[in-house]
């Protein structure tokens, strides 16, 4: 084989192009690709962190979600106990209000039946001081009248 000037021609062409493009393409690209590297490796970093966040929070979620439902259920169950506490109020008013209303109805008829006996002892005094008067026919005074009225009242 023979080596030709051509031949060697290319050979420092090519030397020069690979020293050339070692010397000032080379590192360039070498750089662009360990700040792609570094950047794909913080970008999955920054994605790990954040699926590790969203389960912390989704934990959290959970977590808030069984306390609001156990202080709701608490807040239910205060307002159900408030509730029958409330009912079992009313009926004692409504009870001690119908016992009131009977003991007043009850000192009312007491106090009209009193009334009414005193009426009908009246009358019945007056008819009997009539009856007497038609038998007796003046034979009695006033303060003798009023002496036995009196008694006969007090009898009845």
């Amino acid at each position: 084989m023979e080596i030709n000037a051509t031949l060697l021609g290319q050979l420092i062409t090519f030397a020069i192009l690979v020293w050339f493009t070692m010397k000032y393409v080379w590192p360039p690209i070498t750089k662009a690709m360990q700040e792609r590297e570094k950047l794909i490796a913080a970008g999955l970093e920054a994605a790990e962190r954040s699926k590790r966040e969203l389960e912390q929070a989704q934990h959290k979620a959970i977590s808030i979600i069984q306390d609001a439902k156990r202080d709701a259920s608490l807040v239910v169950d205060a307002a159900h106990k408030r509730s029958l506490q409330m009912i079992e109020e009313a009926k004692e008013s409504a009870r001690e209000e119908g016992n009131r209303l009977i003991a007043h109805a009850k000192d009312e008829i007491g106090r009209e039946v009193n009334q009414a006996k005193t009426i009908l002892r009246k009358q019945l005094s007056q008819l009997a001081v009539l009856g007497a008067e038609k038998i007796i026919k003046h034979n009695l005074d006033a303060s003798m009248q009023k002496t036995l009225l009196d008694e006969f009242v007090a009898e009845l």
